[in-house]
């Protein structure tokens, strides 16, 4: 039984070695490709936690990770600065456009649909 469990323990172990390592990929890809990038991970229940990723070039986007933990090492392989928190000067980096006004616009305040 305890080989089971043991067997079991490495099966989890390797599924989140092997999710670190495609994140830390995406984040890698996403930071040569906007000139850099610095970061910040927020718990989302159940579904894991979002990595919320900000280039120097103003660009952004976002992953989840089945975990915190998961989430965090991955930003940490990839080398990108990493915030407690997405406000002052950090949330001051993202740059958005027409989409994003619109689609906020359409979501909060009955604003144009976007599809």
């Amino acid at each position: 039984m305890a080989d089971t469990q043991q067997a079991d323990t490495q099966q989890v172990d390797a599924k989140a070695e092997r999710q670190v390592a495609r994140l830390a990929k995406q984040i890698g890809s996403f930071s040569k490709a906007h000139g850099g990038a610095e970061g910040q991970i927020a718990y989302i229940g159940e579904r894991g936690a979002r990595i919320v990723l900000v280039g120097e070039d103003g660009g952004w986007g976002d992953l989840v990770a089945r975990s915190y933990e998961i989430a965090r090492q991955a930003v940490t392989k990839a080398g990108v600065t990493l915030h407690e928190d997405f406000d002052g000067e950090f949330a001051a980096k993202v740059t958005t456009g027409r989409y994003e006004w619109s689609r906020m616009a359409g979501i909060q305040v009955g604003g144009p649909r976007n599809g």
